[in-house]
């Protein structure tokens, strides 16, 4: 039985590269349903990469074949892999710390490398450069259509091999939670921490009221404030700043019909962190 294919890569479709891993995925199998994640995560970002992966992947059925190509290291000694994740969806990517988040999140069940000798276009053994083509779609194509199984992919790895980015945990500390702003909801700006729900339950506040937020990189603090913390965006006015719950259950920061990212230039990944505090009783509350 066939399987979803799905693409992502830092490709952009100005060109012709995804159009490319399509026509190699039809031509393994033209029956294929092929989708798209995205292709435009920022180039080289492996961390926004590691991200979008953890933000859908669980959505979709068992056997899903997923081909994500952000791949700084092409034609270097960096490995190919395909994991099986514990849901039992399919990764094939380059082995640079992409599956990060899936590997700690959602969890790895098994690992194998890609045997270039059985799994690589026809007649492309003297490109290097263009594995998401080569390697990557073919080998995922071969895979969502049932030509190969999972095993021959190549030979077994462990999974505590498999390449994680530096992760900086968040913290609770009996009055604060602290944590670092992962990632952008790209479209709208609101930035989205890996302070979990559960988390920042332990401050003790409830939908409508209010938490101090502090914004900082390594040199200096950025913002500073007093929000909302709301249920939706329709619990605060148009302009105005909130905190509340995102699609992955951890905290985000929005401005409702605005870009905080925009507003106060804030950027992502572990330098930049945030931390949040039940806002003092003396000012907000009778």
């Amino acid at each position: 039985m066939k399987k979803p294919l799905i693409l992502q890569s830092d490709f952009g479709t100005a060109d012709g590269a995804v159009s490319a891993m399509y026509g190699v995925a039809c031509g393994v199998d033209q029956e294929l349903r092929i989708s798209d994640l995205t292709h435009d995560i920022p180039q080289y970002d492996i961390w926004e990469a590691s991200y979008r992966l953890i933000q859908t992947v669980g959505y979709w059925p068992e056997g899903s074949v997923f081909v994500s190509v952000v791949d700084p290291g092409v034609g270097s000694t960096r490995r190919s892999i395909v994991v099986k994740t514990k849901g039992g969806q399919y990764i094939v990517s380059p082995d640079n710390g992409t599956l990060t988040h899936v590997k700690r999140i959602i969890g790895l069940a098994e690992a194998r490398v890609i045997d270039e000798s059985v799994n690589r276009l026809p007649n492309s053994g003297e490109s290097y450069t263009f594995h998401g083509r080569d390697i990557y779609a073919y080998t995922g194509a071969r895979l969502a259509s049932g030509i190969i199984t999972f095993e021959e992919v190549g030979p077994a790895v462990e999974i505590d091999s498999v390449i994680e980015l530096p992760i900086v945990e968040p913290v609770y500390d009996g009055e604060k939670v602290s944590g670092t702003i992962d990632v952008l909801d790209v479209r709208f700006g609101s930035l989205w921490t890996n302070i979990s729900r559960e988390m920042f339950m332990k401050l003790g506040v409830k939908h409508g009221g209010r938490v101090e937020i502090s914004i900082e990189n390594e040199t200096r603090t950025l913002y500073k404030n007093i929000l909302v913390y709301a249920k939706s965006f329709a619990d605060v006015y148009v302009g105005e700043p909130l905190v509340y719950v995102n699609s992955l259950d951890c905290m985000a920061v929005a401005i409702n019909q605005g870009s905080f990212a925009r507003a106060y230039n804030i950027g992502t990944g572990t330098k930049w962190r945030i931390t949040i505090r039940k806002a003092p009783k003396l000012i907000y509350e009778d």
